[in-house]
């Protein structure tokens, strides 16, 4: 075998290990998306209103889950997260999430007794 194809051998061998090792964490996220959904269900169900914070997490979280899709199926060499910048969160396209106003604070023009 020449060099170049040791090589390339070396570098599918190695991929092969990043794509185990991105199936285990694909499964781990997996059901991390499936209790951030029915935490946001529960959220929205009391509230009226689906958390923001929910909202952001869940897209980043999903569009992880695409980037493993897109290495796992040699569509990119990029490896995602740790590898990569995790995604960032996009603007919410479906029901405006809920908010909690700011608390008024108190203005004080005395001494406090002691």
């Amino acid at each position: 075998m020449n060099e170049s194809k040791l090589k390339q051998h070396e570098s599918i061998l190695l991929r092969i290990l990043w794509m185990l090792v991105f199936v285990v964490v694909w499964q781990v996220a997996e059901i991390v998306l499936a209790v951030v959904v029915l935490v946001q269900l529960a959220y929205r169900l009391f509230y009226g209103a689906p958390s923001l914070s929910l909202m952001s997490f869940g897209d980043s979280l999903s569009q992880f889950l695409a980037q493993i899709g897109r290495f796992g199926t040699f569509h990119t060499d990029q490896k995602p997260w740790p590898f990569a910048d995790w995604p960032a969160p996009r603007p919410p396209e479906g029901e405006a999430p809920h908010t909690v106003p700011a608390a008024a604070h108190p203005v004080r023009d005395e001494e406090p007794k002691l």
